[in-house]
């Protein structure tokens, strides 16, 4: 294994003024994310776990502490540096899927790459080749209506996985799903670490899939037990 973490927080602290009053809302996470690990963020809602992945995808900054991303400062760039890094390096799953409705499973493939600004050229293999890998070839025309929430939700990897980020973030990939489709998911992502050598951090609140991580943190009230 590489010894090298790919991503490193030292410290981090979140925190948001309510009513002119300070909510900390992460206070001094210290995690590591390995190359081509699965890494589980487990809490209750409110425990800070969505914030944290925020805050590891560069879509927001800690208000104190430092977040080291392939070597490189992530917490003190600008959003614009931010935003090219997670262009390139990131991929996210949401727990609403985030599909484009009017698009077939396909299009929304080809939509990611085209917005992180992969080569024309490759559009059709790699779109093609990230279906086959989740298993929706033969439903790759179908819009996202005309899909089961386990499909919908395969499409939405597939869309994360085209640029070949470094890194891919899903928040609760499994809430809306049955233990059956949970478990093809998690197996999909196993998958997916070891073909295209990524690393997973994903939150959940669902303890019949954490026996899969390779390690999990548990979140109580910003904190890691």
């Amino acid at each position: 294994m590489n010894a090298e973490p790919l991503l490193k927080t030292d410290s981090v602290w979140r925190t948001f003024q309510v009513g002119g009053q300070p909510l900390h809302v992460l206070k001094g996470i210290e995690m590591e994310l390995r190359p081509q690990q699965l890494v589980m963020l487990r809490g209750r809602s409110g425990s800070g776990k969505t914030t944290l992945l925020n805050l590891i995808g560069g879509l927001d900054t800690p208000t104190k502490g430092q977040i080291m991303f392939k070597q490189l400062p992530f917490h003190a760039m600008s959003d614009d540096e931010r935003t090219k890094v997670r262009r390139k390096e990131i991929g996210f799953i949401f727990q609403a899927y985030a599909l484009m409705p009017l698009l077939s499973a396909y299009e929304n493939v080809e939509l990611s790459l085209r917005m992180a600004g992969v080569p024309s050229s490759t559009w059709k293999g790699r779109t093609q080749q990230c279906l086959d890998l989740v298993g929706l070839s033969k439903r790759m025309h179908h819009r996202p209506f005309e899909l089961s929430g386990g499909e919908q939700q395969r499409v939405a990897i597939a869309k994360a996985i085209a640029h070949k980020p470094s890194l891919l973030l899903a928040d609760e990939p499994t809430a809306e799903l049955d233990s059956q489709m949970s478990a093809q998911v998690m197996s999909l992502f196993q998958t997916i670490i070891e073909t295209e050598q990524v690393t997973i951090c994903m939150t959940t609140h669902d303890p019949t899939i954490l026996e899969v991580a390779d390690h999990v943190y548990e979140m109580v009230d910003g904190s890691f037990l």
